[in-house]
């Protein structure tokens, strides 16, 4: 097998602010897994709050090309366990490979990832669209322009509670926030209060990722469900998690991929967790993975494509209306030309 490399850079349709970063462009690469007739495809964008570069991502995965030339393929999972040594640093590029292993796993049973795990299409979760820290009049003007079912709005500036004050004037549509890391334990039980009388759904990693002594006091006290994320990187983080957050938020890019958040999901379950999956402002490749996950979770960010003007490839279709699968086998994926 073979592993071919293709990088993109997508752009954002707005400047994309959150609380420790911002952006207009989001370097991504595409791992293309190849027996010569069947490609499978997975995603990884680089990040620097993560160390993680195309460079660092390259090197790796030639290193996993090296071991791939007389490799039996047998199932993504055995893949990935037999390669776990040489991504033990680079999750990312771990990811871009295992989703691509399941792209053409599925694809070689001439099925839908969904349908070789026999998952029922309509349990599954819609995406909640994502609005960046702004100016509160370029905020809501944001929301206007997209209107949708459910929002994620970014939040970690001094003026949090006027922010979402002013978006509820102009929908009722579901709302959750995010303030990656940015609020302290007192302010963020004072408002999970506030956001409770305006219809917010849950809160995700308000504070630091390492403060997990104040974690406990916010779950003890919280008006409002609090997601981890941050917090909630590998597996074994989960139980970590247990007593501190209410549900997790998996990524699969920081876990090493599909195979490892099936055992998350599976371990939160048995913990009597929520479960969300999101994105990393990916394409159509990287959020198609997700897609085929959701049935089995209660909340999904997926919205990567929605925030981009050149999505690379043609997947899974996003819409007001729903999730719609396109009739493919695999994660469905089909790469557009000349996009380099």
């Amino acid at each position: 097998m073979d592993i071919y490399l293709h990088r993109y850079l997508l752009k954002l349709k707005h400047h994309f602010k959150i609380a420790r970063d911002e952006r207009s462009v989001q370097p991504t690469l595409i791992v293309e897994l190849s027996d010569g007739q069947i490609s499978g495809y997975g995603e990884a964008t680089t990040n620097t709050y993560y160390g993680i570069t195309y460079e660092n991502m390259s090197e790796v995965l030639a290193k996993a090309g090296d071991t791939l030339k007389d490799y039996s393929f047998s199932t993504p999972a055995q893949l990935w366990e037999d390669l776990k040594d040489i991504f033990h640093s680079n999750s990312f590029a771990q990811c871009a490979l295992d989703e691509a292993a399941y792209d053409y796993y599925a694809q070689k049973l001439g099925k839908p990832l969904y349908q070789v795990w026999n998952l029922d299409l309509s349990t599954m979760p819609q995406t909640n669209y994502t609005i960046g820290i702004d100016t509160i009049e370029n905020m809501v003007n944001k929301l206007k322009e997209m209107p949708w079912n459910i929002y994620k709005i970014k939040l970690g500036t001094p003026h949090d509670i006027e922010i979402v004050k002013a978006l509820r004037k102009h929908t009722q549509a579901r709302f959750r926030v995010d303030a990656n890391c940015g609020w302290g334990v007192e302010e963020t039980i004072r408002n999970s209060y506030e956001l409770r009388k305006l219809d917010v759904e849950f809160i995700e990693q308000p504070m630091k990722a390492d403060n997990w002594e104040g974690m406990k006091e916010v779950y003890q006290h919280t008006a409002l469900p609090i997601i981890a994320d941050e917090s909630c990187i590998r597996e074994s983080d989960v139980e970590k998690c247990f007593g501190h957050f209410h549900g997790i938020n998996i990524k699969l890019m920081k876990c090493g991929g599909i195979t490892p958040t099936l055992r998350m999901i599976q371990k939160a379950r048995q913990l009597q967790m929520k479960v969300m999956v999101g994105c990393m402002t990916e394409s159509s490749v990287g959020t198609s993975a997700i897609a085929h996950l959701a049935p089995m979770i209660d909340y999904v960010d997926m919205d990567g494509p929605l925030l981009i003007s050149n999505d690379i490839a043609d997947g899974v279709k996003l819409s007001i209306e729903g999730t719609a699968f396109p009739p493919r086998n695999g994660l469905g994926i089909v790469l557009l030309p000349n996009l380099h």
